[in-house]
């Protein structure tokens, strides 16, 4: 409807439309008019209601012709109308919705405001704009989440965004540890905390059933007054006005429940709220639950693992013994290569030395040289012949489900007369070098068949003696294999070995170790390699003293 053809100059008719004063209106713009979709005002320059249709006297009653705006009509249109300049789209609230007026300049300086409703659509902003601030919310917390596999690290995380996003203070609670309640606070400045309670979480409405894994109770039914005092953070004051808790759904089983607080002024939770801290939690609850399995797999690995794990050699009856070992892969402990020394109770009797490689790398060679090392272990003391045990060892391969091979060097050593007397069978494997006190690099005549190939294991066994300062070196085949050198693709070797072996005469079994080791490592820098697995047995240069009383066994000068 065009609108600057309203006039002004025919009072006449007011009294005849009770719509209008001094107007004047053609019959089928008056009904355009009165059934237009939304309410509509005309108002002139000093503010007063000139016009309105029915749907704005439905809206606003007041909105008479004649009558003041500031009478008739909300605090923001009359401020919009009296403003000075441009006029441009103006919003505000009528009751309990929500509306746009939009100005039209009408005759003789009058506006026609259009008051459109907009309610619905302003709910649907609200609504997307809470949708993408919960999208923003949730994407944060997973990336914080999944940043680290650290129980406790987790729970402070978990903590730390319920308290910033969803509430005043929140609180993490595990499982129930015996009749303790390990808890995690944060409190409303950001501080994390961690404690051990004594409670029954079936005191506390909702939390023993959340701890159970059973759906949240509705914060309405939960009085917040009932909250005891060891579920309010140290730095939450006062008392709590409303209260949040809801289960930690983690992998098959529980991994807690998350207590949400706010303080008195805040008001309560609402259900979206709510929706969105079971949301927050189930991220959560699957993020603490692997950290925890992780935790408790990692426990179990270090648990077993120090049963692979390469003794720490020292001397035994008067023989000196050093070894080193370097895994294959970056970050593991344990793998295919190892060794293991079998001390005998006195020094009238020899101690076993095993050096031994299985077949492959990681954790599955690992596995099979622990069966391996707990294998020798109990034929060690029942048997005095290394064919025995060898033959025993490769029946027990053979035997189990383990396709793998295994090589092997048996060192028997015993303390006499100032040497030391090697027994020296090889299985397989590189036989041991045998370091001369003037710098003479020998081999020691033993060789074999691997272990867990053949039904009969064919071995033969060497005998010698070292003189002080003399060295018998086990190795694997990791050390003189390994590629290395100015184009990366050159084989250590023996002959390297042997003349690094030449410049350790007389050096003590550590210190022949750990330049075999430190040639190899420069050799290969940071390529790949096998494992490499060295042991030293060492003549130590020290008489021996006899006992004082001529029958307890006498000692070794350092």
């Amino acid at each position: 409807m065009d609108t600057s053809d309203i006039r002004t100059d025919r009072p006449s008719h007011a009294a005849d439309t009770g719509s209008t004063v001094g107007t004047v209106v053609a019959p089928g713009e008056a009904a355009a008019w009165e059934a237009a979709p939304c309410p509509a005002l005309v108002v002139d320059g000093s503010g007063t209601v000139r016009r309105a249709n029915e749907a704005a006297r439905r809206l606003l009653p007041d909105a008479t012709p004649g009558t003041p705006l500031h009478r008739a009509a909300p605090g923001w249109l009359v401020t919009a109308h009296t403003r000075v300049g441009p006029r441009v789209a103006t919003h505000g609230p009528v009751a309990d919705r929500h509306l746009t007026a939009h100005p039209t300049p009408g005759a003789d300086g009058d506006i026609v405001w259009w008051l459109v409703d907009d309610t619905d659509r302003r709910h649907a902003e609200e609504a997307l704009r809470r949708e993408r601030r919960r999208t923003a919310f949730m994407t944060e917390a997973s990336e914080a989440l999944l940043a680290s596999l650290n129980l406790e690290r987790c729970s402070e995380v978990t903590a730390q965004l319920a308290a910033r996003h969803l509430a005043d203070a929140a609180v993490v609670v595990a499982p129930p540890t015996g009749r303790r309640l390990p808890v995690t606070y944060c409190d409303p400045g950001g501080d994390v905390t961690h404690g051990l309670v004594r409670a029954d979480p079936d005191q506390v409405p909702g939390l023993g059933e959340a701890l159970s894994g059973f759906p949240p109770v509705p914060s309405r039914w939960i009085d917040p007054a009932s909250a005891p005092a060891w579920l309010l953070p140290p730095g939450f004051d006062g008392e709590a006005a409303s209260l949040v808790i809801t289960p930690l759904p983690g992998h098959g089983v529980p991994a807690g429940a998350l207590v949400l607080l706010r303080r008195a002024g805040r008001g309560v939770f609402t259900e979206g709220e709510e929706e969105t801290a079971r949301l927050f939690a189930a991220r959560a609850g699957v993020a603490i639950s692997a950290a925890r399995l992780y935790a408790e797999q990692a426990g179990t690995t270090a648990t077993l693992m120090e049963e692979l794990l390469p003794p720490r050699l020292r001397q035994t009856h008067g023989v000196e013994l050093a070894g080193g070992y370097r895994a294959a892969r970056a970050g593991e402990r344990v793998g295919g290569d190892f060794y293991d020394v079998y001390r005998a109770p006195n020094a009238e009797r020899e101690s076993l030395v095993v050096l031994g490689d299985v077949c492959g790398k990681g954790l599955e060679a690992a596995v099979l040289t622990g069966k391996v090392r707990n294998a020798l272990q109990t034929l060690a003391p029942l048997s005095v012949g290394h064919q025995q045990i060898l033959g025993l060892l490769n029946e027990a391969l053979l035997d189990s489900r383990h396709t793998r091979f295994v090589t092997l060097v048996l060192a028997s050593v015993r303390r006499e007369a100032g040497r030391v007397r090697l027994r020296l069978t090889s299985a397989g494997h590189p036989p041991p070098l045998l370091v001369r006190a003037d710098g003479t690099v020998t081999e020691a005549e033993t060789q074999g068949s691997l272990i867990g190939v053949l039904p009969e294991v064919r071995s033969t066994t060497a005998v010698t003696h070292l003189a002080p300062g003399e060295t018998a070196l086990l190795f694997t085949d990791g050390i003189t294999e390994a590629r290395g050198g100015p184009l990366g693709d050159e084989l250590f070797g023996d002959a390297r070995l042997r003349e690094a072996l030449g410049q350790c005469a007389g050096m003590p079994a550590e210190a022949v170790v750990e330049r075999v080791q430190m040639l190899a490592s420069q050799w290969i820098g940071d390529r790949g390699h096998d494992d490499m697995a060295v042991v030293a047995i060492t003549a130590p240069r020290h008489a021996h003293l006899s006992a004082v009383d001529g029958h307890t066994p006498g000692r070794y000068t350092a």
